[in-house]
């Protein structure tokens, strides 16, 4: 699928229509090229896409799944907030598989998955600072790695569907995006499950996603637009800890 000027979209019509148009719209939402708020409508998306409406309404209909969109009969679709339970949520569930998938693979330790480990952090490394959007696709494809070698793709490919409100987070925290230190936690990562420590590497995986924690108060403060809060009020992670002081009451 390729995006073709501000004019159309041009589609493979060799593969299912919807799914690219839900792949298309996903990606601008998580990428928060389409804003919070901001109104987008069946009609112009057939359009732009030179297609009926039927594979659009699909699209829309799983995206509103995710909580990406809300459909509001007679009065249109809008782009959702982000929901901050979610991201929460979303974490705690992938620290939780993660943390299992690391283990399995520092307790059969293999030399062929750690050179690729290995290969993948080099190249991660090598991007710098001003490329932090290069370098969410080579860490989703690392956190992938690690799924699949463990023989756990479906659980990864679980996480894809609940953790978009907490990769819209992300891309809001480019300009401010740790990538040294990201990198040094995949590196001290592959570290321990060459060496066989499961112990080491379910800690290891359990600090690294936690990191998103520690800018959500800053992301916040300066992007208050784009969150639903329950309440008005910042929720404390269940097993984590927000830093930068923000400390409210359940």
């Amino acid at each position: 699928m390729v995006l073709d000027g501000q004019d159309r979209w041009r589609l493979n019509n060799a593969l299912p229509i919807s799914s690219q148009i839900y792949a298309l719209l996903r990606d601008r939402i998580v990428r928060n090229e389409f804003a919070p708020g901001e109104r987008i409508s069946e009609a112009e998306i057939a359009k732009l896409c030179e297609v009926s409406r039927q594979p659009v309404r699909e699209a829309f209909i799983k995206l509103a799944g995710e909580n990406l969109l809300e459909i509001r009969p007679q009065r249109g679709t809008i782009i959702t907030k982000i929901a901050y339970t979610a991201v929460l949520d979303a974490r705690f569930l992938r620290e939780a598989i993660e943390a299992d998938i690391v283990s399995i693979l520092a307790s059969r330790s293999d030399t062929a998955l750690v050179r690729e480990l290995r290969d993948q952090v080099s190249r991660q490394r090598e991007l710098g600072q001003s490329r932090s959007a290069e370098f969410i696709q080579l860490d989703e494809h690392f956190h992938h790695t690690l799924a699949q070698e463990a023989g756990k793709g479906g659980a990864w490919k679980l996480l894809e569907g609940l953790k978009s409100q907490m990769d819209r987070v992300r891309f809001l925290s480019l300009s401010q995006f740790p990538i040294g230190r990201l990198v040094a936690q995949h590196s001290a990562l592959v570290d321990r499950i060459e060496r066989g420590d499961v112990s080491g590497a379910n800690a290891a995986i359990r600090t690294h996603l936690r990191e998103v924690l520690t800018d959500l108060p800053s992301i916040l403060a300066a992007n208050p637009q784009f969150f639903d809060l329950p309440d008005g009020t910042v929720l404390q992670p269940a097993n984590a800890p927000i830093q930068g002081g923000i400390d409210h009451e359940h």
